[in-house]
């Protein structure tokens, strides 16, 4: 089930965001989250998202609609209450399933990009990124690391190579940055969108 709204202007690109159902402890996680939607809603994109409203989620849509940005949320019908889905998005799409929410978010977007979060969004980044090494697909995979938050997940994947079990190359496949602006325009222009007739980068 889909309840579209009318659509202000086309998105020039399509981000999709995972990250927690939770705030968490630091603001810094809040902060970037707001970040992440304005950049995305004042370079005229479209943020792809679980279509939740609690914690990061919430944060990132409002930001993204406050900005501009066509805001598509993807939720599966268990999770309509425990996430409180968010009914302002320009397009809610309930699914059945996990499986659908997730094959849903990944055929809408051009990027993928991973903010601080819990099990599934590990889970959701971890899927991409197989999925990348595979060749199941070619969408740039990002990671935004925050006041250091996988410092200790960037760490176990060096431990990782080290014990032979990744290359460098397969650990390479994810762009990682702590600077919300930098590592968005990194990912969009690896999708091959020009980033030059964006405007400059307001914070």
């Amino acid at each position: 089930m889909s309840e579209p709204t009318a659509l202000a202007r086309a998105p020039r690109f399509s981000v999709c965001v995972y990250c927690g159902s939770r705030p968490g402890v630091r603001g810094d996680y809040a902060q970037v989250a707001r970040n992440v939607g304005r950049w995305i809603g004042r370079h005229g994109g479209q943020l792809v998202y679980g279509g939740g409203s609690n914690g990061l989620m919430g944060i990132v849509a409002d930001a993204a609609l406050a900005h501009g940005a066509t805001v598509v949320g993807i939720i599966p019908e268990a999770m309509v209450q425990r996430e409180w889905s968010k009914h302002d998005c320009t397009e809610l799409h309930v699914v059945k399933t996990m499986h659908e929410r997730k094959h849903m978010m990944a055929e809408r977007a051009d990027v993928f990009l991973a903010l601080p979060g819990g099990i599934g969004t590990f889970e959701e980044l971890f899927e991409m990124w197989a999925w990348r090494q595979l060749g199941f697909h070619d969408k740039p995979v990002g990671l935004l690391n925050v006041a250091g938050y996988y410092d200790p997940l960037l760490q176990m994947m060096q431990h990782t190579e080290r014990e032979g079990f990744m290359t460098e190359a397969q650990r390479g496949l994810v762009h990682t940055g702590s600077d919300c602006d930098a590592l968005l325009r990194e990912l969009v222009q690896a999708a091959g969108f020009s980033t030059l007739t964006l405007g400059a980068d307001a914070v």
